[in-house]
């Protein structure tokens, strides 16, 4: 018996060429101050020809005052240039907000931050959270905040901030844009 063989060669489909002038936005989760793994940051800046460690010197710089904080950055590459551009969550301003010394997060771990800031800081960081928020009017922001000081376990004009929600939502307490 007698076997014939039969191979199709078939194109290959290779993906778009990188266009170098278009802005690509990548989205990295980082600690700050200190400077990110290039194993990390490697899969996702090698593609644009961008070297991952000067990348991850270029996050630590731009993190220093959210120093043992994780943080959002931004890379926005145009050109074969990267800038970071730092957008801390909620939680990471709050908090910054609580202003507690640094920790080695090596060695301290499940930390409990039980500060206490004022309502009038809880606003600020509404303010300028608003552009991230899901929530249609600023007294949603606000109470979104509120929600989160209950999650990292901080006390807001020294009482627990679903007490205030509830003064929100009453009317008893005047939130002003």
């Amino acid at each position: 018996s007698f076997c014939t063989l039969l191979i199709i060669a078939k194109p290959l489909n290779m993906p778009p060429k990188f266009d170098p002038n278009e802005e690509k936005i990548i989205i990295v989760r980082a600690v700050g101050g200190e400077v990110a793994a290039t194993a990390s940051l490697a899969p996702k800046v090698g593609p644009m020809g961008l070297n991952a460690k000067k990348i991850g010197e270029d996050i630590a710089k731009n993190t220093k005052d959210w120093k043992g904080l994780k943080v959002t950055c931004q890379l926005r590459v145009k050109n074969r240039v990267a800038t970071v551009v730092v957008t801390p969550s909620v939680a990471s301003r709050l908090i910054r907000a609580l202003k507690e010394p640094p920790r080695d997060r090596k060695k301290v771990k499940n930390i409990k931050h039980d500060g206490n800031i004022t309502f009038s800081e809880v606003q600020k960081i509404a303010k300028e959270a608003q552009g991230n928020s899901s929530s249609g009017s600023f007294q949603g922001v606000v109470l979104e905040v509120l929600g989160t000081a209950v999650s990292i376990g901080c006390t807001v004009d020294g009482e627990h901030p679903a007490t205030i929600q509830a003064q929100i939502k009453a009317g008893k307490l005047a939130i002003k844009a």
